[in-house]
């Protein structure tokens, strides 16, 4: 039931970290799926390593679209070529997050702050928008928006970005109701997880920042991806809605660390 051959997917901001991850495991269940990001040969090399390594040298599973989230015919274009190269889009992964805002909501410039939620919730809903007219509507799927434990319990310091994943969750669920039954749209809330993108915050001590967590360590990209290839798959069928938590345990200690 976690089987996904013959299925396309969308991952958006899939040239390295998270998206990447969850990229390789759709692969490796069967998929063939497209990978966006912004930058030509960041995305050029992520797309070969995926056909080298997860797709099993099949370059005709893996289509890499250069594209700015943020950008209407980006997104578009993303969706279109999705439909014209694999016949299909039956899963879509909203990963693309971004976060130019870092500290006291007082200091914080609000055309940065704009340009949050305008990537991490508008571009997610005008992603889910485009899949349900191109394939969706008539067709079915499943759709996962990547969220964070900071949309679920105040950071401080991530203050807008959590915000907006806030929204991201509260999108999600409004999303699940008016959706169904055939399309099926749920969250994952990470917390820390060893990429790039999250790199400041355990940059100054990776042993102490992992201290705090039950678990012990920080989260790996896979772990995330694994969670996700569940939730697309029939064996998560009857889950709609949630926002589930990979999390190492943390937000159990009543602290995001």
């Amino acid at each position: 039931m976690t089987d996904l051959t013959g299925r396309a997917a969308i991952v958006t901001g899939a040239s390295r970290g998270i998206g990447h991850a969850i990229a390789a495991e759709l692969l490796s269940r069967g998929a063939s799926v497209t990978i966006t990001a912004r930058k030509p040969d960041e995305l050029a090399a992520a797309a070969a390593e995926l056909v080298a390594t997860s797709a099993g040298g099949d370059a005709a599973r893996v289509l890499a679209v250069v594209a700015n989230a943020g950008s209407a015919p980006s997104r578009e274009e993303s969706v279109t070529r999705t439909v014209e190269t694999f016949g299909r889009l039956d899963i879509l992964v909203n990963n693309t997050g971004i976060n130019p805002s870092y500290g006291f909501l007082m200091d914080a410039d609000l055309d940065a702050v704009r340009k949050i939620f305008d990537v991490n919730v508008v571009a997610a809903l005008a992603y889910v928008q485009l899949a349900y007219r191109a394939w969706m509507k008539d067709n079915g799927g499943a759709v996962v928006n990547l969220a964070s434990v900071a949309g679920l319990r105040s950071s401080g310091v991530l203050a807008a970005y959590g915000a907006s994943k806030a929204a991201l969750i509260r999108l999600t669920e409004e999303l699940a109701w008016q959706l169904g039954p055939t399309i099926r749209v749920n969250a994952v809330a990470p917390a820390v997880v060893k990429t790039q993108f999250a790199t400041a915050l355990y940059a100054h001590g990776e042993e102490q920042v992992s201290a705090a967590y039950p678990m012990k360590r920080l989260g790996e990209p896979a772990d995330v991806a694994a969670l996700v290839g569940f939730l697309v798959s029939d064996a998560a069928s009857w889950i709609t809605g949630e926002t589930v938590r990979v999390d190492g345990g943390i937000l159990a200690t009543g602290t995001l660390g």
